[in-house]
């Protein structure tokens, strides 16, 4: 939800900028961040080695149902595509 608690490192130059400019900036910042940063991008984004089986696994809902296990497997790693 917009508006939601978060740390954000803001980098601006402070003399362009007024406290209201700022505060619009962030605003937006927060509404745009607030439309990706959910499960479906996270699982688009990123992909799962699994060193045990000897896989990758690319399909959203598979990385989704991994991550989504209660017991942290050994040499199973997160990894972005980036």
């Amino acid at each position: 939800m917009p508006g939601a608690n978060r740390d954000l490192l803001v980098l601006t130059d402070a003399g362009q900028l007024s406290p209201a400019a700022l505060e619009r900036e962030l605003l937006f910042l927060d509404s745009v961040l607030f439309h990706v940063e959910n499960w479906e991008a996270f699982s688009i984004a990123n992909e799962v080695i699994d060193i045990n089986r000897r896989k990758i696994v690319r399909k959203t809902f598979l990385i989704q149902k991994i991550l989504s296990e209660r017991k942290v497997k050994s040499f199973v790693f997160v990894s972005n595509k980036n």
